[in-house]
């Protein structure tokens, strides 16, 4: 099984939408605050990202529009 990370912020939908589907697909997670890890926030910033959420998936990071159902059942190997 793949390692699968969710990067999140604090009162952000579209953060809890990710957290919810992939709960709903059976799909183990960490999540990560990115107000309050700093290594996880760093990282983000190393990659250029600015927008959460941030999916990494066996360390392949994935954010803004990438973030669809249909992509997330490719990524993850889920139907």
């Amino acid at each position: 099984m793949a390692e699968v990370v969710v990067y999140s912020t604090p009162l952000c939908a579209p953060c809890e939408r990710l957290k919810q589907y992939l709960e709903s697909k059976g799909v183990s997670f960490v999540a990560k605050d990115l107000l309050m890890d700093e290594e996880a926030a760093e990282k983000m910033e190393d990659l250029g990202i600015r927008s959460a959420p941030v999916l990494e998936v066996d360390g392949r990071c994935y954010s803004g529009s990438e973030l669809t159902p249909e992509f997330l059942a490719q990524v993850l190997g889920i139907a």
